[in-house]
């Protein structure tokens, strides 16, 4: 990259804010609206899958009105590479008088979801899984699910603990999850979950470590406004950050769980100077990127993003805590190894981590694996290399769709 980047850039809507939000409101005591909601394929699997049990979501507009309905039927539910819907809809469905049948894309069949049907099993729900412990399986709800108290061990993914919280307050003893094992990763979209439900009047007792309880009761009918995609934000504030330039996200909230915001940290961390305006949040980018040493546990899905980065600082770069995105929509830590040795830089892939020491990159095709956040390695890569071929980046319509007619637009030429 020749010349520093000035851009001012607004975002999609969360698709993680998006999805607990449709969740709630197919379970609330009336209809509300989903605003700015995100329109991507994960979101649309998910008002697919609400719709499919009986509640009507209408994503014909930029507003999508969410009208909780009898689930009373035999359905499926096609979970796509959707972890939230795989993970999030199945104890909705035990609310269910039908049987719903579960499935998705081949890769996802390789997705941890095993700890969520153990859960519900324990809860008081049929599952029908054939012993696979994941995708295909059906639920057999009887219309109502008893809860209780269940203990998992959530060390592969926060949505485990998310999913039974979301639906808690249905189940006729609300429900009682406690965590046993290794620290759970991702711990802040278990608080935007815990806040999001808390928003719709649910009481959530998160006082003590690795236990959530959820009281039996209402889910409020809330009109909500979804916040930007903030780990979206990456690729564009890593243009700043390579080139010296000035880039201005729009909307920042001055408050949220979104992991995202820790984008905010890693920046400054690197050399980039960070600031809130009144027209969102900036990043200057530094004459020289720092290497950083950053334990990523709860921030898990910037890893590409901050591994690229990392590629194309002056010093080396160790990342750790993040054993759990080998379960993610690729086995992150490898495809990153692989990708950016295969451009030349020296990558030592841990059990639970990468060390990066930066090489002189060369040009060279960058695959995504079917994965939003490895295309955003590969376009800020791509950005600093030149004849870097990014293969596949429409698989960032997962979070953001036309990222690559927007890209294109703030760096004046599309990844290929």
């Amino acid at each position: 990259m020749r010349e520093p980047v000035e851009a001012t850039v607004s975002l999609p809507g969360s698709k993680s804010l998006a999805n607990r939000a449709l969740v709630l409101a197919a379970i609330a005591d009336g209809p509300s609206v989903v605003r700015r909601a995100l329109r991507s394929r994960d979101t649309l699997l998910m008002a697919s899958g609400l719709s499919a049990l009986g509640s009507a979501v209408d994503t014909a507009e930029a507003d999508w009105p969410v009208t909780p309905g009898p689930f009373d039927r035999d359905a499926a539910v096609d979970c796509g590479l959707a972890g939230t819907v795989m993970r999030f809809v199945p104890p909705i469905a035990g609310l269910s008088s039908g049987a719903v049948a579960f499935d998705g894309d081949p890769h996802m069949r390789q997705r941890p979801v095993g700890e969520v049907l153990t859960a519900l099993t324990a809860l008081g729900v049929e599952v029908d899984d054939g012993g696979r412990g994941g995708l295909p399986f059906t639920v057999r709800g009887t219309g109502s699910v008893p809860g209780g108290t269940v203990t998992i061990d959530a060390s592969a993914s926060s949505q485990f603990v998310s999913a039974l919280l979301l639906a808690g307050a249905r189940f006729e003893r609300g429900v009682d999850v406690r965590h046993d094992g290794k620290p759970v990763p991702s711990l802040p979209h278990i608080e935007m979950t815990v806040a999001v439900l808390r928003e719709r009047g649910v009481e959530v007792d998160d006082s003590e470590p690795n236990r959530w309880t959820v009281a039996p009761g209402p889910v409020g009918a809330v009109d909500t406004t979804v916040e930007p995609d903030l780990s979206n934000a990456a690729p564009f504030l890593a243009l700043a950050a390579l080139s010296g330039g000035r880039v201005t996200v729009r909307d920042w909230p001055a408050s949220t769980t979104q992991p995202g915001d820790e984008l905010r940290t890693i920046l400054a961390l690197m050399g980039c100077t960070v600031e809130t305006t009144d027209d969102g949040l900036q990043v200057i980018g530094a004459d020289r990127l720092q290497g950083v040493d950053l334990d990523l546990h709860d921030v898990g899905e910037l890893t590409p993003a901050v591994a690229a980065l990392c590629a194309l600082a002056e010093g080396p770069s160790h990342l750790r805590g993040i054993a759990h995105i080998r379960g993610h929509e690729t086995d992150r830590l490898a495809a990153l190894a692989t990708e950016l040795t295969g451009l030349g830089a020296e990558v030592v892939e841990h059990p639970d981590g990468l060390s990066i020491t930066p090489r002189p990159l060369r040009a060279g095709v960058w695959h995504t694996y079917a994965d939003h956040r490895m295309a955003h390695a590969g376009v800020i890569i791509g950005a600093a290399t030149d004849g870097v071929l990014v293969e596949d980046v429409a698989t960032t319509s997962k979070t953001f769709p036309d990222f690559a007619g927007f890209w294109s637009g703030v760096v004046g030429a599309g990844p290929a």
